[in-house]
């Protein structure tokens, strides 16, 4: 094989790949200081607040509706259980009261109704 083949061979499969580049679809970085999970494509941020926590959805890098979107969050703090229900505020965000959390949490939040489906996304407060 000559050079000049060679050269054409490479920059050909270089070419090639740039056609149909696959896409990564990992957590992305938190936009508003929290924690990032992922679940069924969508990545859910989870805030702390001094009353409570806020839930940030996002698809595809742009704000996911909360419209319709229900739930609740398990709180695991030691061995001690708490549940609060997670309501849509408008927009992209969800919000649910009266918990605080604290570093070393488990928090379990289970969405009903993203994209029609229950959803489960599990975080670690840091």
């Amino acid at each position: 094989m000559h050079a000049k083949q060679l050269i054409q061979i490479v920059a050909l499969s270089l070419w090639a790949l740039t056609l149909n580049p696959a896409m990564a679809h990992g957590a992305g970085q938190p936009r508003h200081g929290g924690i990032v999970q992922v679940a069924s494509d969508v990545n859910f941020e989870l805030v702390a607040e001094a009353d409570g926590a806020t839930l940030y959805l996002v698809d595809h890098d742009k704000p996911m509706s909360s419209k319709g979107i229900t739930g609740k969050l398990t709180v695991l703090q030691g061995g001690k259980k708490s549940e609060v229900d997670v309501k849509e505020v408008g927009g992209n965000t969800l919000r649910a009261t009266g918990i605080k959390l604290g570093k070393g949490d488990k928090v379990v939040a289970v969405l009903n109704n993203v994209e029609g489906k229950t959803v489960t996304v599990r975080f670690t407060v840091k």
